[in-house]
């Protein structure tokens, strides 16, 4: 399977529209095995080439931008697309209260250098998609950092082992939870690998 989108994978909006209910349908359901609660307020989803095509396709639904949105939005989502040896994850911050929100958002500076995916021993380090600083000069996180996480072909063997636990930790300060991955979110994960 092709590990990038280009223009040729993109469908005419008309024609979109016309399957828009049952791939969002579709797309749904996939997801449930892609996405983990971590703590009280973080969320990680797991994204691949099915999730961005979907996302790209939203975009330029509601937007209705044309070929120049086309190409930002290929710019914008192919990076967030697993290699064959990463797992990519969209990490949320999801707390209605506004006042909360900014609360917590705003001592969570960093938060995206303390993510790790635990295979027993082995511990494969968060990268930050760097497209942006999500981490402003005052400290301040936002609510919706991307994480990259390279496997070895060793790590990768082991992930999907359903003898090893696998566990998903966030280890700041101000926001320290853990939260141990379903067996059937490992089955669903370990596709991402070549």
């Amino acid at each position: 399977m092709s590990k990038i989108l280009s223009r040729d994978d993109i469908m005419d909006m008309d024609e979109y529209a016309r399957v828009r209910v049952a791939r969002r349908k579709a797309i749904t359901e996939m997801k449930k095995n892609r996405r983990l609660g971590i703590g009280p307020d973080a969320t990680c989803y797991f994204e691949n080439f099915e999730t961005m095509w979907h996302q790209i396709h939203e975009m330029l639904f509601i937007e209705r931008g044309g070929e120049e949105q086309i190409k930002d939005e290929l710019n914008a989502y192919n990076p967030l697309i697993p290699n064959g040896r990463e797992l990519v994850m969209t990490l949320m911050f999801e707390i209605d209260d506004a006042q909360r929100r900014s609360q917590l958002l705003n001592g969570l500076g960093g938060v995206e250098e303390t993510v790790t995916i635990s295979i027993g021993d082995e511990i494969i380090q968060g990268a930050a998609e760097e497209d942006v600083d999500r981490t402003s000069a005052q400290g301040k996180a936002s609510a919706i950092q991307f994480l990259h996480f390279d496997f070895s072909d060793k790590q990768a063997k082991e992930f999907k082992n359903q003898d090893n636990k696998i566990i998903i930790g966030i280890g700041h300060e101000k926001y320290g939870h853990m939260a141990i991955m379903p067996d059937a979110m490992r089955q669903a994960l370990a596709l991402d690998f070549d």
